[in-house]
């Protein structure tokens, strides 16, 4: 390990997980710190190739979360000016990020996931466009933000999407509902981590379940049969290939285990800058491996490169 790297940590911006994305920089910031690393902050602004250039960092070490900062378009910047960075690239990064694009790469891979539709945003809030019970999201947003569960014998969507606040984009997507629990898996490098199984304490796995103290309860590792649980190990690498990913990423699954029989387990996304809070699930799936937050925070920027 290079302990005298100048890393700047990039935080913040201005997607609608603005508030996670600050949370896991400063986490990160401070382990890194602890490990001997220059750390320079960067609340990243739409001057965020200025603020770069100024900090003249060794490595970027990517801690934004939604649109901007995990689509891609930061990871171009990065390319451009020539600094290493952490996590995804640019292709990977933007095909994870946009679901329905994510779904089709996972779908050539045979990888399992559920039926779904693009639509625009009027057209899923004048009636269903598939039959309930079923899944609206944003296509290209993290962090369960916009996103809505339709139940059987719902009259209509829900009405926040004809609400003149909605900054989440013009199209969404509906997806069949999975009943059953709620997995996810992650990879380090070519090493693939454990699996944990998340309750949360709200209607579903949602902004609040995720972030908010006493949210969720993580079960890890998941109580699942062995069989279920090599499969989503291997699904979750697989997905992560398939994308082209690097570094660090975690894929999310339900697994329908309502019925009679094996069961069903469906790949939903695969994260490309997965959350670094206290309550975020890739840090405790690395200390079951036997890593420190620190360690995989200085895993992640001894990987850092460009070209990813």
């Amino acid at each position: 390990m290079s302990a005298t790297k100048h890393v700047a940590v990039l935080k913040g911006g201005w997607s609608a997980e603005r508030e996670v994305s600050l949370v896991t920089g400063k986490g990160c910031a401070e382990a890194l710190r602890s490990h001997g690393y220059h750390v320079t902050e960067i609340d990243a602004g739409r001057d965020l190739a200025d603020q770069i250039l100024k900090a003249k960092p060794d490595v970027a070490f990517n801690a934004l979360h939604g649109r901007w900062g995990e689509d891609g378009c930061v990871q171009g910047l990065l390319e451009i000016l020539r600094v290493p960075y952490t996590h995804s690239g640019v292709l990977a990064s933007a095909l994870a990020m946009h679901k329905e694009r994510g779904k089709a790469v996972f779908r050539a891979a045979g990888l399992p996931v559920a039926e779904s539709v693009v639509v625009p945003r009027a057209q899923a809030a004048l009636g269903h466009v598939m039959d309930p019970p079923y899944v609206i999201k944003p296509v290209s947003e993290g962090s369960s933000v916009g996103v809505f569960i339709i139940r059987a014998g719902d009259n209509r969507p829900p009405a926040e999407l004809t609400s003149p606040d909605w900054n989440l984009g013009d199209e969404v997507m509906a997806e069949r509902y999975i009943a059953g629990r709620e997995l996810t898996c992650a990879v380090m490098g070519e090493e693939i981590f454990g699996v944990t199984e998340i309750i949360a304490n709200t209607t579903f796995y949602d902004y609040e379940a995720k972030y908010a103290a006493g949210g969720s309860r993580h079960v890890i590792p998941a109580p699942i049969e062995p069989d279920v649980y090599a499969e989503v190990q291997r699904v979750t690498l697989a997905a992560h290939k398939a994308l082209g990913c690097r570094g660090v990423s975690r894929a999310d699954f339900r697994f329908d285990d309502t019925r009679p029989g094996k069961g069903e387990l469906i790949l939903l996304e695969v994260n490309t800058q997965p959350g670094m809070t206290p309550t975020s699930l890739v840090p405790e799936l690395a200390n079951l491996a036997g890593y420190s937050y620190a360690e995989l925070v200085s895993w992640m920027v001894e990987d850092a490169t460009c070209d990813r």
